[in-house]
């Protein structure tokens, strides 16, 4: 099982990665990066895309709780991804579930000419489900 350096590496090797990062939402900092910033720095992108994670997470409208099969109650469906396209890529953010109660998500940056965001979104989640926090 990869550690944050690792991860970040295989992100980093799709096509049209232009930049990866493991973010802490709750305090907005960077746990690990890898490539560029789309703005020159990690520390800044991490607390921007940190408020962004945040707000999907935490807000109803996003993370609606849906009817639990069994007995009717709310089971909460909690947010997996978040994609954000901008005219020269894409912002793809994955969340990191864990067994403690985490709020870790993965950032991945690509460029939108070279980029698959169908396989983004497919090896981001392999990456996280494998991913170990030491």
């Amino acid at each position: 099982m990869p550690g944050i350096d690792e991860c970040l590496l295989e992100a980093m090797a799709l096509p049209g990665a232009r930049g990866a990062a493991l973010v802490d939402w709750s305090s907005g900092l960077a746990l690990g990066t890898a490539g560029d910033s789309p703005v020159g720095d990690h520390e800044t992108t991490a607390a921007e895309t940190a408020e962004l994670a945040r707000a999907a997470a935490e807000y109803e409208s996003f993370a609606q709780p849906a009817a639990d099969a069994a007995g009717g109650e709310p089971a909460g469906q909690p947010v997996e991804d978040l994609i954000v396209t901008t005219r020269t890529g894409y912002h793809v953010l994955r969340f990191v579930e864990t067994s403690f109660d985490s709020s870790v998500f993965l950032h991945l940056w690509l460029d939108r000419t070279d980029g698959n965001l169908a396989l983004a979104r497919h090896r981001l989640r392999a990456l996280a489900e494998g991913l170990v926090l030491r």
